[in-house]
């Protein structure tokens, strides 16, 4: 690994067009601008290679030969160790159900599965579902006073009949990370399985499949410089235990495409060719000529340091006033926060201010975001639920300050906002 450097913002920049367009996008959370790379490789996919594959005739080889480059790509962004291993879908969401679906044949009643509170619904509903099939669901809470997963309120709840734990790799709330590795060897100890939900990590630091030892492993593409799309990880090994979700004659053994019912949206797929081609060129930018790999990975060294820079900058505006709830850590001091900040105003109905920054071509969200059981555990869903701020390695210090210069006008005069009852 090389010493990181500054990113070249402007080359940042250049390879995201939806940026020029006159609003402050920092609502990357809820989806991130998409590479031009990316959107060139659909084209061409679209124009080249827009047939079936499984034909003899050269252009559905073409298409054929593409999905291979596309899971070839997704196999080095998360460093998994063979392409099979790589399972397209709709969307997390879709994924995690075709998932819990597909694992239906391995549990019986009486089998338990434990999700998190903290979790975002797409990896707890399809779960929460399999309670109808007498699948006992159980739930590992947030430590209220730290906000975080501690694994002595997960050890009781394990026993012989766990089959699976499931938790997010870092909450699109409270912005921090969970400590992947260390729960799965807790998991693994205990003969369970572990699912992640990583979409709102996978934009911001390298995914290591195999450093993280998870068994599942989802996240979007969408919110990852892509079109609306996902990727599964999952150990090979385990997606050959898995039922099949697609025809009859597709056995257990045909991974991953007994996996892709209707087949994976081909065009999509190989966007994620486009999303590492950036990532390497990003890494050779900052000194890395090594692996493809190796310049992924020097690529999110650049990005954590920017992004580290995006969050202390809106942290220490929003610690200093006096009428701001911070919901989360309130600093950043080892970069174990992303920037995905969510915050409260007192008095202030979250979705008046988010429409008086709509105002201002700054765009921002608030709400539960799709994380109410968290909201709800924490008790932050009355008066629009909370604002978030969530930021990019594309997003700039100025951005940052135009956002609070705007906040401050806007809270100050109180233009267009109604005080919360």
């Amino acid at each position: 690994m090389t010493k990181t450097s500054p990113l070249d913002l402007d080359f940042v920049r250049s390879q995201f067009p939806g940026l020029d367009r006159g609003w402050t996008l920092l609502d990357n959370a809820g989806g991130s601008q998409i590479l031009k790379g990316a959107v060139e490789r659909i084209n061409t996919f679209l124009f080249e290679k827009n047939v079936q594959i499984g034909g003899s005739y050269a252009v559905s080889q073409a298409a054929a030969n593409a999905l291979s480059e596309a899971r070839s790509a997704a196999m080095h962004l998360v460093n998994a160790e063979r392409p099979e291993e790589i399972v397209f879908g709709a969307s997390t969401t879709a994924l995690l159900q075709n998932l819990a679906q597909s694992m239906r044949g391995q549990l019986t009643a009486g089998d338990e599965i434990i999700v998190t509170v903290s979790d975002h619904e797409s990896n707890i509903g399809p779960w929460d579902r399999l309670q109808s099939a007498g699948i006992v669901l159980k739930i590992w809470p947030l430590n209220k006073q730290t906000l975080a997963l501690d694994l002595a309120d997960l050890a009781p709840l394990m026993s012989e009949r766990t089959r699976l734990v499931c938790v997010t790799h870092a909450s699109n709330i409270l912005g921090s990370i969970n400590p992947i590795r260390e729960i799965a060897d807790f998991v693994h100890a205990r003969d369970a399985q572990l699912c992640v939900d990583a979409v709102a990590y996978a934009p911001h630091r390298a995914i290591d499949v195999q450093a993280f030892d998870a068994d599942y492993y989802v996240f979007s593409l969408y919110k990852t410089y892509g079109p609306h799309y996902a990727v599964m990880y999952g150990k090979y090994d385990l997606l050959l235990e898995l039922d099949p979700l697609y025809h009859y004659f597709y056995g257990k053994d045909k991974v991953p495409a007994k996996l892709e019912p209707g087949n994976p949206n081909y065009e999509l797929a190989y966007s994620v060719c486009g999303i590492v081609d950036y990532l390497a060129e990003l890494g050779a930018r900052q000194g890395e000529t090594g692996s493809i790999r190796a310049r992924i990975e020097q690529a999110f060294e650049g990005i954590t340091a920017q992004e580290n820079l995006l969050t202390e900058r809106l942290l220490s505006y929003l610690r200093a006033r006096n009428d701001c709830q911070i919901v989360g850590q309130p600093t950043n001091s080892d970069g174990a926060r992303l920037p995905t900040i969510a915050f409260r105003i007192d008095g202030r109905e979250a979705g008046e201010v988010c429409e008086a920054m709509d105002n201002e071509q700054i765009a921002m969200r608030f709400g539960d975001f799709h994380s109410r059981r968290l909201a709800e555990y924490l008790g932050l869903t009355d008066h629009g639920g909370m604002l978030r701020i969530s930021m990019v390695h594309y997003n700039t210090v100025e951005e940052v300050d135009r956002l609070t210069a705007a906040l401050d006008r806007i809270l100050m005069t109180g233009t267009g906002l109604a005080r919360a009852g």
